[in-house]
């Protein structure tokens, strides 16, 4: 049912057709947000490595009701800087592998309940994370992550999705090491172990539900460490959270605030909703109702 009182009637799309579903999908998101009363100012796919960031900044000085993107987790996190500070709602097509922020949005995984979504839903001022000056969707995460996804083969994450994640973090955590970790909160400074750290503003990392207490509606960041020594402590942590064990709880340490410092020993990549963009030290902030999202109807 469509909620005209709430949700925008006409929108750019832009979706990643690099993505793993984006190619076959594009024509059929087109017809379907037409078919659900939804006026496309402009469609585009994109096919060109890097150009995404460009094109939704230069779609955002259109000031169009609506910015639809269709796409993975860094997808959707290229898109949300140019954003912040504007009228447009965001709205989101899950085309990619995890698909995390959909997750933690409550947002279905199929084109057809999506497109329902952003025709029949409601906008949702919510709030993104920061790692520095870069804003984010969901999650970014330090250790075994950066290595999965800042390195994994694209033709093996195309071709198995999650399976192909799952398959690559086992070859990954055989080389895995543990690291020194800061953490410096509400002028408190602690260290300690880790084996991977979760920067979430959204409860899912990996699309698998690892953060209960991250909401993006929280007006915090939680930043999640999973401590010890060995790799096996990692692979039990996630095995637990996969199968919602109450033993997850054991294996890991929250920080909940407004802005956490982070640093570690040796210095560690951070990946950003899947993307390897920093370096540590860093500064983990919250960026409190930054924009506007098309979400269900709560």
């Amino acid at each position: 049912m469509i909620n005209s009182q709430t949700s925008p009637r006409s929108a750019i799309l832009i979706v990643n057709a690099l993505s793993r579903q984006g190619q076959k999908q594009f024509d059929a998101a087109c017809d379907k947000l037409r078919a659900a009363g939804i006026d496309l100012i402009d469609a585009i796919a994109i096919d060109k490595p890097g150009s995404l960031p460009d094109i939704v900044a230069a779609a955002v000085k259109k000031k169009p009701p609506m910015l639809i993107i269709g796409g993975g987790d860094g997808s959707l996190s290229c898109a949300v800087d140019a954003l912040v500070g504007t009228d447009t709602i965001f709205a989101l097509l899950p085309l990619g592998t995890a698909n995390s922020f959909a997750r933690s949005l409550d947002i279905p995984l199929d084109l057809d309940g999506a497109v329902e979504v952003i025709a029949g839903g409601a906008p949702r001022r919510i709030d993104l994370g920061m790692i520095d000056d870069d804003y984010y969707c969901n999650c970014a995460a330090i250790g075994l992550s950066t290595r999965i996804g800042g390195h994994i083969p694209p033709l093996l994450k195309k071709t198995l999705g999650r399976l192909g994640y799952l398959l690559w973090a086992t070859w990954q955590s055989m080389k895995f090491r543990a690291f020194k970790l800061v953490i410096t909160h509400d002028g408190v400074r602690e260290e300690l172990d880790a084996l991977e750290v979760r920067i979430a503003n959204g409860s899912y990392h990996g699309g698998v539900e690892l953060v209960d207490d991250a909401d993006p509606q929280s007006g915090e960041i939680v930043v999640q460490v999973v401590v010890g020594r060995s790799p096996a402590q990692l692979g039990w942590s996630w095995f637990t959270s996969w199968l919602r064990l109450r033993a997850r709880k054991d294996t890991t340490v929250e920080y909940h605030g407004r802005e956490i410092r982070i640093e570690t020993t040796p210095s560690l990549k951070v990946s950003i909703d899947g993307e390897v963009l920093a370096k540590t030290p860093v500064t983990a902030r919250i960026a409190a109702r930054a924009v506007r999202v098309m979400a269900p109807v709560q």
